[in-house]
């Protein structure tokens, strides 16, 4: 019997060994790392200015804690907007439900639809858009940033791009490493070849693309991520009419839609006449959910949305789903279903109340003490007006190291942000609140 053992278990390691690689000798590794490949880089990615946004973040605070090792269990973050609170019951048990269908002969599913589970589709539909979409205009994917990516892999090189000033970093990111920009101009800190829409307060953060150049595609989110603002019925009609007249397409990033509680406020694109014609939209389970870290998404795109010669437009992003995606989860993909029920839109109701209730106390803070604020209302981020001349950089610098605290600097977002910062509400209650004590003294005017 020992012997036997024994012999399983070389037998084992015989195995295991097989799928580990072999490992180079000492001198081949000195040779291979002296030596370089004889491919160009791409140079699209030499344009890019410094790193992603977030990561950035990370790293500061990172160099923050090696310099300050004994402040790690002070550190409070009210930056990256990511949701804190655990996975509802209902709608885990769906994530846990998917995972034990893989687990039996009778229910077992390898390869789905790229598209997504047809049931999955009928559900978001109706339950999301009241049947103002079709289930086959929905595409269920990985989440909303990936799918903004491979809207710019469908659109190519050749467009021209409109985004808000500020605004999330993706849409500016993926439309350099497409080639679609020049280089950045040092003193405007722009990219050649970006339209960019300035969202000021004066302007209520709402562009007036009538006025700007005219671009192929222009993005606009709303609820807006940095600022906060939420775009009423009016305004999106106006909106939707320009890049009607002048032939654009409208991606409208909706991932912030359940955070709407105002009258009058869409949470879809497609509540607006004529959109159809014009507009995809984009939206994702992450902030509904709590699904950050599970990722299931979704792109909507109407039948009636067509290219300059007449090609419906979801059966070119339909190729690059079929070419690129193999679907999402199945095991994520029946979260989603639980997602929809009646017990889950419940679940999810109550997660945006929580992080909403989060949102209100910090910008009734930074009242408090003077300083003017925007969003917190309908959008789970808090856009506070630095005093004049005062960089955003700066700003989280000195909060993280009087507070410890951390917040996104509005630079981040473009320099249109400049001059603010942004809060996030997606903490948990008691970091919120003690959060709050610390910048109403580390902020005070």
């Amino acid at each position: 019997m020992k012997l036997s053992a024994a012999a399983l278990f070389l037998g084992l390691c015989a195995s295991a060994s097989a799928f580990a690689p072999s490992t180079p000798s000492a001198s081949s590794r000195t040779n291979s790392a002296l030596s370089m490949s004889g491919v160009d880089r791409n140079p699209n990615f030499a344009k890019l200015a410094g790193g992603y946004l977030f990561p950035e973040i990370g790293r500061r605070r990172t160099a923050y804690l090696e310099k300050n090792p004994d402040m790690a269990d002070r550190i409070i973050s009210l930056g990256i907007g990511d949701t804190t609170q655990p996975i509802p019951e209902h709608i885990l048990e769906g994530l846990v439900g998917g995972a034990s269908k893989l687990g039996k002969k009778e229910t077992y599913s390898g390869y789905g639809a790229e598209q997504g589970r047809g049931d999955l589709r009928e559900k978001i539909a109706s339950t999301l858009y009241n049947g103002i979409i079709q289930p086959d205009e929905v595409f269920v994917s990985d989440g909303a940033k990936c799918d903004i990516m491979r809207l710019q892999q469908m659109f190519g090189p050749g467009v021209t791009s409109a985004v808000q000033d500020p605004s999330y970093p993706v849409y500016v990111d993926t439309s350099v490493m497409m080639g679609q920009t020049s280089d950045i101009d040092d003193e405007t800190s722009q990219y050649g070849g970006i339209v960019y829409m300035p969202c000021t307060a004066d302007n209520d953060f709402f562009p007036d693309y009538a006025t700007l150049p005219r671009a192929d595609v222009v993005y606009f989110c709303s609820p807006n991520n940095p600022t906060g603002a939420a775009a009423t019925k009016e305004q999106l009609e106006g909106l939707v009419k320009v890049c009607k007249e002048r032939g654009s397409i409208l991606v409208f990033d909706a991932a912030y839609a359940p955070f709407i509680r105002s009258e009058g406020v869409p949470k879809s694109i497609f509540e607006v006449e004529g959109a159809r014609e014009v507009a995809i939209e984009v939206n994702s389970f992450s902030k509904y959910a709590g699904f950050t870290g599970v990722r299931l998404g979704w792109t909507v795109i109407p039948s009636e949305l067509q290219f300059k010669d007449g090609t419906p437009v979801k059966n070119d992003f339909n190729r690059v789903m079929t070419t690129a995606f193999n679907g999402a989860s199945n095991i994520v993909q029946n979260g989603g279903m639980a997602c929809l029920d009646e017990a889950g839109m419940a679940e999810i109701n109550a997660l945006i109340d929580y992080y909403l209730e989060n949102a209100k106390m910090l910008k009734d803070a930074m009242e408090s003490i003077g300083y003017k604020v925007f969003g917190g209302t309908d959008a789970p981020y808090v856009f506070v007006q630095l005093p004049d001349g005062q960089k955003s950089w700066d700003a989280f610098s000195d909060i993280l190291e009087k507070a410890q605290v951390v917040t996104i600097p509005g630079a981040g977002f473009g320099p249109g942000g400049e001059g603010y910062l942004r809060l996030s509400a997606f903490a948990p209650r008691e970091s919120v609140v003690e959060a709050c004590e610390r910048l109403k003294v580390a902020m005070a005017k």
